[in-house]
């Protein structure tokens, strides 16, 4: 069975491709209209992606919080800082912009300078009324004079929520409808309303607005990426195409390997809408991967095509061997580097599972596309001339072969004793190695709307929600005064840490009511005494059941309340610190015999996806590593083969783990995908080495030597070429304006260039080094690859 498999299956696809070659060419074109039509149904991405599994507990405990809440993250934030906006003109024309955004279709509500509201007393129903806060339409300078005391003096319940006392930064919030923040209206708000006139404003009048908040960051980063995905594909194309022409020298070898991969690349847009899978931030990749992956296979067929060319100058045989030799070894590779993609379908993420199965898939097509369309267009063309042929013997590729050759021979010791050093220097830079898990720290560091993150951190003191949720066990129990006071230590501890801005919850407002009933004297802003709340409490719960912000910080039994706050841009240590020490008050604060309480919010939720992600993504590695071994042990039944082909695979992940410590560069989402990719796509290279190797062992009866030597000089240029298109390939990514993407594509580049050193020098050296004892044993006997023919490679 065996046998067949690798000699006359190989045959036969040979004489199907070739034999029927205007079906394989309609069938191509079919498939290709076909997923083309699928297009229609790419849209990006309108909702966060979470890191987290659905029934993962901590998205069960914050999806009952949105549930009660609604969703935190609907909130657009505008601010200003400038010292001539108190003129009668500056207020009319913020006031006007603020009052622009009301009655619009996606907005819920607009709070702002030119529609600020203050609560009044009513004695009668006792209950508290609104009203607008006074001088918000001043005619006059003075007016204007009064609106900033009142602002600034009168208004300590607006502080550090709209306003930043001391650096006089005014703020406007916009709040979207629940049902516009993950959908496709979220985009046009912005786009069409938000943008226009924010920039109008900005031109008629010289003031700088910064805008934040996650559905105006959502929507700008969706832009960015869409636009990256065309500068990928553009420039990965032009590079890969320049590289392949450096090396052949041919128009038409470059043009069949675009051919090849511009198909390729059409046919994973279709499988992303023939799946129903939006564009993330990582199938963003996945177009700009096919074309990276998919030029060395065009160069293992084209260059043994070539070969057999320059050999016996017959086309019809040169094509034939050409998939009946390089087709297993090019299956066997593809395979090894799609396993490497597939294994991030086991770690339970929504988006690394989408992430793996359609770059898996892309990876075998691009092989099949590969091994019709190179031998199909090359039989309807004449043979390649001699100047196409003569890069197979380039004096500096012989010269570098030759210096390999006499590293491996002479200098195997050397070999050793750097591998043991870069080991050992990688193994201190591993210990130290950070995690990172913030929602901005990928964000594009250049861009317009991360200069305003940070200006919306310095000047409110965060911009990652941290929500706390507190359910009483009984009916209005949140409206209780012994409640309140409890909810106000927790905000007290709150306020004392540097890293969180100023808490807002139902203590807020009782505050703010008690200020209200001694006629707005700012000195009354504090928690009422129990005999003040006697007459005040029916104030505050006449007025909460009213709606309005009630619905944002309690719900509508009066049985649950929330504290939000914001969180800084802070390291992973740290946040883990505020995590559990903010635990620590909850539960003191809040004993669990009384009360039922959740910390939760979508900065801790992204920091619990990365130490998530992490686990899942060294048992993916682990299992690809194994899965590969077992490959190997099924192919050469040897263990000794099973360590001699994965070490010089394992150790370029550790010189790129080390390297990543040494450079500060995190682990986080981005750089974890990092050790599956580059293991699945390097152990290719050690393949075409062992199946090459093998096939010389049988032809040279058994002697290990010549064997490795002459594997080294038939795969040497083949492995050189491809690491080459490869390495500056992933170095593509390097020119995205997002660090983790940035990162992804130098450390892939990097890991693979360790991996081609590796597998041309110390992989060669190991089965030398092993000479004696494998011949002694022979264990490579009766090997499943036996049956591949000698130039498989």
């Amino acid at each position: 069975m065996i046998k067949w498999v690798t000699t006359r299956f190989w045959s036969t696809v040979a004489s199907l491709i070739l034999r029927n070659r205007i079906f394989c060419i309609l069938l191509i074109v079919a498939t290709t209209i076909f997923l083309g039509m699928q297009w229609k149904n790419i849209r990006f991405s309108f909702t966060e992606a979470s890191l987290l599994p659905d029934n993962h507990p901590f998205n069960v405990q914050y999806q009952s919080f949105v549930d009660r809440f609604g969703d935190e993250g609907n909130l657009i934030v505008l601010a200003i800082q400038d010292s001539t906006l108190f003129t009668v003109d500056g207020i009319r024309q913020w006031g006007e912009l603020t009052k622009s955004f009301e009655g619009l279709e996606a907005v819920s509500s607009v709070s702002g300078i030119g529609n600020l509201k203050q609560l009044t007393k009513n004695t009668n129903q006792q209950n508290f009324g609104t009203q607008n806060i006074p001088y918000q339409n001043a005619k006059n300078q003075k007016e204007v004079d009064l609106l900033r005391e009142q602002l600034l003096v009168k208004s300590p319940f607006l502080h550090g929520i709209l306003i930043n006392p001391k650096t006089e930064v005014f703020q406007t919030l916009i709040v979207l409808k629940k049902e516009v923040v993950n959908s496709r209206n979220r985009e046009l708000f912005v786009q069409n309303q938000l943008i226009p006139k924010i920039q109008n404003f900005e031109d008629n009048t010289g003031f700088d607005v910064r805008v934040s908040g996650m559905p105006y960051i959502r929507t700008i980063n969706a832009g960015t990426i869409l636009s990256e995905i065309r500068m990928f594909v553009i420039a990965a194309g032009l590079v890969t195409t320049l590289i392949f022409f450096l090396f052949f020298r041919s128009y038409r070898a470059t043009f069949i390997s675009m051919v090849v991969v511009m198909i390729g690349v059409m046919w994973a847009f279709g499988i992303l809408g023939l799946l129903g899978f939006e564009i993330t931030v990582l199938t963003a990749l996945i177009p700009p991967i096919v074309i990276v992956i998919g030029v060395p296979n065009c160069i293992f067929l084209i260059n043994k095509y070539q070969q057999e060319v320059q050999k016996h100058g017959n086309q019809a045989r040169s094509l034939q061997r050409v998939i009946t030799k390089i087709g297993n070894a090019t299956l066997m590779t593809n395979m090894t580097t799609a396993l490497g993609f597939a294994t991030f379908t086991l770690t339970s993420s929504k988006l690394l599972i989408e992430f793996g199965l359609v770059a898996s898939i892309n990876i075998m097509l691009i092989f099949i596309l590969s091994l019709f369309v190179i031998p199909i267009i090359y039989s309807y063309m004449s043979l390649p001339k001699q100047k196409h042929l003569a890069h197979l013997n380039r004096t500096w590729m012989n010269g570098f072969i030759n210096w390999m050759e006499r590293v491996v021979r002479h200098k195997r010791i050397s070999v050793y004793f750097v591998s043991v050093i870069a080991l050992m220097m990688s193994i201190i830079g591993i210990y130290q190695i950070k995690l990172s898990g913030t929602i901005i720290d990928d964000l594009p560091k250049k861009a317009s709307f991360f200069k305003d993150i940070r200006f919306f951190e310095d000047q409110m003191s965060g911009v990652m929600p941290i929500e706390v949720m507190i359910d009483t066990r009984r009916k209005n129990g949140a409206t209780q005064l012994s409640t309140l006071n409890r909810i106000e230590k927790l905000a007290t501890y709150v306020r004392g840490v540097p890293e969180l801005s100023e808490p807002l919850s139902i203590a807020h407002i009782a505050k703010y009511s008690k200020q209200t009933y001694y006629n707005g004297n700012p000195l009354y802003f504090k928690m009422p005494t129990r005999q003040e709340y006697s007459f005040i409490g029916s104030y505050v719960k006449n007025s909460l059941s009213g709606g309005g912000i009630a619905e944002s910080l309690i719900d509508s039994t009066g049985q649950y309340i929330r504290l939000s706050t914001m969180l800084k841009d802070v390291n992973t240590e740290r946040m883990e610190e505020i995590e559990s020490d903010l635990l620590q008050t909850i539960a003191r604060l809040f004993p669990e015999e009384k009360y039922d309480t959740q910390l939760t919010g979508k900065a801790l939720g992204y920091l619990k996806g990365t130490r998530f992600l992490v686990r899942n993504l060294v048992v993916s590695l682990s299992l690809a590593i194994f899965l590969i071994a077992l490959f190997m042990a099924y192919t050469f039944r040897s263990f000794r083969m099973i360590l001699i082909s994965l070490i010089p695979n394992i150790i370029p992940l550790i010189l790129t783990a080390g390297m990543m410590g040494f450079l500060g560069i995190p682990i986080k989402p981005s750089t974890i995908l990092v050790f599956s990719v580059a293991f699945g796509i390097s152990v290719d290279d050690t393949i075409h080495f062992l199946v090459k190797y093998r096939q010389e062992l049988e032809t040279n009866k058994w002697k290990i030597k010549k064997s490795v030597y002459l594997a080294l000089r038939e795969t040497g240029v083949s492995m050189f070429y491809t690491s080459i298109v490869l390495f500056f390939g992933f170095s593509v990514f390097m020119i995205s304006s997002y660090g983790g993407t940035v990162a992804l594509g130098g450390l892939v580049s990097a890991t693979l260039l360790f991996a081609m050193l590796a597998n041309l020098i110390l992989l060669p050296s190991l089965l030398l080094s092993l000479e004696e004892s494998i011949a002694n044993k022979r264990t490579l006997k009766e090997p499943r690859i036996d049956l591949l023919t000698d130039d498989e490679v």
